[in-house]
């Protein structure tokens, strides 16, 4: 089965940020190990959004997550579990470990050159909560005029308030408005340009929670923040 190259760039860009889930999931990491084209499409995003695991705080899980995890790897009796173990399980490392996936995924991948230019050239932000938990997902081709937001997570936003998401200049300046973050769900944000304009000398975004219909400057602590990067 030869599927359309755009839709396995968007699939594999979906199963290393973690989005893909359930059945779906399952079905590209079959397809991975049998079609070299989605494997190296794995491989490319996995290579590429590696860089945002940097910018992703380590977690440490606590002792009952250990427990319960062990208990459903290996039974009522569960192995112990050694520090270099628990060192290598930080939510900090959620994408290097996808990364890794999809490379144990194609051993035996021939060809191992990454055509960069078959995929977009895209600016990616990934915002977490106070608690490093991954919330907010944006993405916009470099010179596209729109930023696709996708949440992973339900945004508290008391009745009469807005989020407000918010690009953080490199040079410490003024906060600039992008657009509103839904609560839940997906949003298309209509950018002031082009994202290669709006996002050049940006490398973090955040989210504040104002009251409606919200400022050209933000008013109330950041909830949300993240890196914003380049993919090119």
């Amino acid at each position: 089965m030869k599927m359309n190259p755009e839709l396995l760039d968007r699939l594999a860009r979906e199963y290393v940020l973690g989005t893909l889930q359930g059945g779906a999931r399952r079905r590209f990491a079959t397809l991975a190990r049998q079609q070299p084209a989605a494997a190296q499409a794995l491989q490319a995003w996995g290579q590429r959004l590696g860089r945002l695991g940097e910018a992703v705080p380590a977690v440490q899980p606590s002792e009952a997550l250990w427990q319960g995890l062990q208990q459903r790897l290996f039974g009522a009796a569960p192995k112990p579990v050694r520090w270099w173990q628990r060192a290598g399980f930080g939510l900090g490392g959620a994408f290097a470990g996808a990364a890794l996936s999809a490379l144990l995924l194609v051993p035996q991948l021939e060809q191992k050159k990454i055509d960069e230019e078959s995929l977009p050239a895209s600016y990616v932000g990934l915002l977490s909560d106070a608690a490093g938990k991954p919330t907010v997902l944006a993405s916009a081709t470099r010179q596209g005029h729109r930023l696709a937001v996708k949440l992973l997570q339900p945004v508290a936003i008391p009745s009469g308030q807005v989020a407000q998401l918010w690009a953080l200049p490199d040079d410490g300046g003024a906060p600039r408005l992008v657009g509103y973050v839904p609560a839940s769900g997906k949003a298309q944000l209509i950018l002031a340009g082009r994202a290669d304009t709006v996002f050049a000398k940006v490398s973090r975004l955040a989210v504040s929670i104002e009251p409606a219909p919200g400022g050209d400057l933000p008013s109330k602590p950041f909830v949300l923040s993240g890196a914003c990067v380049k993919l090119w």
